[in-house]
């Protein structure tokens, strides 16, 4: 479950957590679905993207490990093993990532940096693992990154009486095992990554760009929760919190990676899980890549 690909002298590998039909077009879609649209993208989507004798479409939990100038990233950390979730698809889960995250080299005393680009509960749960009755840091040897928007809104809601489980059992442990740092949009992470503000989804989104010898990729967040939103880039998830925003950044990140030849690594795409950014008449198109 795990694949591997090189961007210069970078390598990427890919760890899956999960994916499956798990969302009806009207619950990820709420606002913005248009029916005769999503039929008119069917053939290109399914099966890997959308079912349609189903009608789900497919989503995929992921985490990218980055191997780059001797350090051992991982961007975005899922779910996690054994938190306790609201989502069926998401609650207690008992998955193999750490396994495949070992096998990919990035065992929990390799791994450098955990960078997050943001802090929903599907980005942070591998940061901690239930060891001795209480959760601590999955990574003991990593400075753990977080967008600093993100932090100060989880922690102000924390503070008003209205805390994130996963704020809880996922990034405060991490905090008071002094492995936390704030980032923002001024500063590159581990020598490799440029920060690139992505606001919309969540206030302080980040996406991340990859450069190494003429070769680009861009850790793309969910910007673009599905393929669709390449096609339909005004259609917006249930979860972006700045409507209009995430719509103007997913239009500025589509026309960056498509001026750049950048490969984009969303975090929640099916199969090949990545791909090129296509102009397409006065659009554009997703360019699926096999691993």
């Amino acid at each position: 479950m795990i694949q591997s690909r090189r961007i210069g002298d970078a390598i990427i590998t890919r760890v899956l957590e999960y994916s499956g039909p798990t969302h009806a077009p009207e619950f990820l879609f709420e606002k913005d679905l248009d029916r005769a649209r999503l039929a008119a993208h069917a053939s290109w989507l399914a099966p890997h993207h959308y079912v349609p004798h189903m009608d789900r479409l497919v989503i995929t939990i992921q985490l990218w490990v980055l191997k780059a100038g001797g350090n051992t990233i991982i961007v975005d950390t899922g779910v996690g093993n054994l938190k306790p979730r609201a989502a069926e698809r998401m609650n207690m889960l008992n998955t193999l990532v750490l396994p495949w995250l070992e096998a990919a080299g990035a065992g929990p005393s390799d791994v450098t940096h955990v960078v997050h680009t943001h802090m929903h509960t599907d980005h942070v749960g591998w940061d901690t693992t239930f060891k001795s009755g209480t959760w601590v840091p999955t990574f003991p040897k990593a400075r753990y990154l977080y967008p600093r928007r993100d932090f100060d809104d989880l922690n102000a809601a924390a503070g008003a009486g209205k805390p994130d489980p996963a704020f809880a059992d996922s990034v405060m442990p991490v905090v008071a095992a002094g492995q936390a740092d704030m980032i923002d949009g001024t500063s590159e992470v581990a020598g490799c990554l440029a920060i690139e503000p992505a606001p919309g989804h969540s206030h302080g989104m980040l996406t991340f760009r990859l450069r190494s010898r003429g070769e680009e990729a861009i850790f793309a967040a969910d910007v673009m929760h599905h393929p669709i939103q390449v096609a339909e880039p005004h259609w917006n998830s249930r979860y972006c919190v700045a409507p209009e925003q995430a719509r103007k950044t997913r239009a500025e990140l589509l026309a960056r990676a498509a001026d750049r030849n950048a490969l984009i690594m969303p975090m929640h795409f099916g199969w090949p899980y990545c791909g090129y950014i296509r102009r397409q008449g006065t659009g554009y198109a997703f360019e699926g890549v096999a691993w």
